[in-house]
């Protein structure tokens, strides 16, 4: 089954780096996932979101606040 990755943002460059870090953990664990970007702040704050960049796989946030680090990234999707 596809995941579904998501990291919600504004389209700055903390969120930019956080779906770029999301995708090189996706292509080294050789996952089957699609990651987008979500940039509506409607979106964001009906999800739940107070502090972005947040990442959510599957519809569940996992992740918000930071950058994650490539090993968190990692974690993240081995978890979910």
């Amino acid at each position: 089954m596809t995941k579904k990755i998501e990291v919600l943002g504004s389209g700055c460059a903390r969120c930019k780096q956080t779906t770029k870090v999301m995708e090189m953990a996706v292509k080294e664990l050789g996952i089957d996932a699609v990651v987008e970007k979500v940039e509506d702040i409607n979106e964001i704050v009906n999800r739940g979101v107070m502090a972005t960049p947040a990442v959510a796989i599957n519809g569940k946030i996992v992740f918000s606040g930071k950058i994650p680090s490539l090993e968190e990234a990692k974690a993240l999707l081995s978890k979910s």
